[in-house]
């Protein structure tokens, strides 16, 4: 069974940081993507950043300058590093991974529980 635990949400006044972090555990083959997702009220869940195991990355243009998205294979964990917030950054923050826990199985999507940034003042 895989899991994904994410850590690292709270509240935060505008123009301050936060560090995001989702380590992967279980049965684990490989892991070709990793990225972040965000649902604000009221709102649809939009994409934040992936990071694939090529080391390639892709970001929302709303947070482009501001968020870096880093992985550690080793730990199989995902970092969000989020710098310079804004008030419409506050939602919930979801880790997502597709997961391979076989070799010649393909991959499946995983999400995490979620955690909650608050930014404002």
């Amino acid at each position: 069974q895989v899991q994904l635990v994410e850590s690292g949400g709270g509240l935060v006044q505008p123009g301050g940081s936060l560090r995001l972090s989702c380590a992967a555990s279980g049965i684990i083959f490989s892991i070709p993507t990793l990225g972040w997702y965000r649902q604000a009220p009221g709102n649809q869940r939009e994409l934040v950043a992936i990071t694939t195991s090529g080391g390639s990355t892709t970001y929302a243009d709303s947070v482009k300058g501001r968020f870096t998205i880093s992985r550690d294979n080793a730990k199989n964990t995902v970092y969000l590093q989020m710098d310079s917030l804004k008030p419409e950054d506050t939602a919930v923050y979801y880790c997502n991974a597709d997961i391979s826990t076989r070799r010649y199985l393909g991959p499946r999507t995983y999400w995490g529980q979620g955690t909650q940034v608050t930014v404002s003042s």
